[in-house]
């Protein structure tokens, strides 16, 4: 059975209001992308990999793929166009119950640990499963005014992160099921979940952020420099 890789990295980051779109951004000397990418290779080596560009994408370097299978796919409209794209050059060489992880091009800070749990999560899984971890915080439902309108309770409450697996066949028929409904499909789980499919959720770690907003960059190098040397950090921060 093959390991397929999706990384959907073909948006243009707007919120981040830099010069060039965030996954190609410096992080410790290295693109967003190439971190990512190098993190997937160390859990999966043998993974395949599709990595979905914008056609007019002039910042990617090949040299940044740590892969020795895989191929460049041009980027849809929305994330959903993006990943069925990535599927249906698939459609030829994946198995119907092959995996597909699809993980996001902006989470460079994911953890070799929560990546080999997942993996090991879909031994004796048969929908699928994503990384996520229990909401912490207090949670508050806003009014059209934008004031509290009640507090939402946290119990069971989760933040879904990626990466996110599920068999080939039944990712690709959810996602064309969406696409024919017009269902708002955020995640590749929320539209399992519209099939009345219900994914596993495995416990990965809360430093597994999305590069989403300026702040965040910075918070992920230092997430990035602690994971990578833990007592050369821990100094440096005691020092300042």
């Amino acid at each position: 059975m093959k390991l397929w890789l999706i990384v959907p990295a073909a948006g243009r980051g707007s919120r981040m209001q830099a010069d060039r779109p965030k996954q190609y951004l410096s992080l410790h000397g290295r693109s967003v992308l190439a971190r990512t990418l190098e993190r997937l290779h160390q859990a999966f080596p043998d993974a395949i990999l599709r990595l979905c560009l914008d056609p007019e994408d002039a910042w990617f370097d090949p040299e940044d793929v740590p892969f020795g299978e895989w191929q460049r796919v041009s980027g849809g409209e929305e994330r959903v166009d993006t990943v069925r794209r990535a599927l249906s050059t698939l459609a030829d060489e994946a198995a119907d119950d092959d995996w597909v992880l699809v993980h996001d091009a902006a989470r460079p800070c994911v953890r070799l640990e929560d990546l080999h749990r997942l993996r090991t999560a879909l031994d004796d899984e048969a929908i699928g499963a994503l990384l996520a971890t229990p909401v912490a915080d207090t949670m508050k439902r806003a009014d059209e005014r934008g004031r509290v309108s009640h507090t939402e309770p946290r119990d069971g409450l989760w933040h879904a992160m990626t990466p996110q697996a599920f068999r080939f066949d039944l990712l690709r028929q959810a996602l064309d099921a969406a696409l024919a409904t017009g269902a708002s499909v955020t995640d590749e789980a929320s539209a399992i979940e519209a099939m009345g499919l219900a994914p596993r959720l495995v416990p990965g770690s809360r430093d597994n952020l999305k590069i989403t907003r300026p702040e965040d960059l910075a918070l992920a190098a230092r997430i990035l420099a602690l994971q990578m040397d833990p007592a050369s950090a821990a100094e440096q921060g005691a020092d300042a």
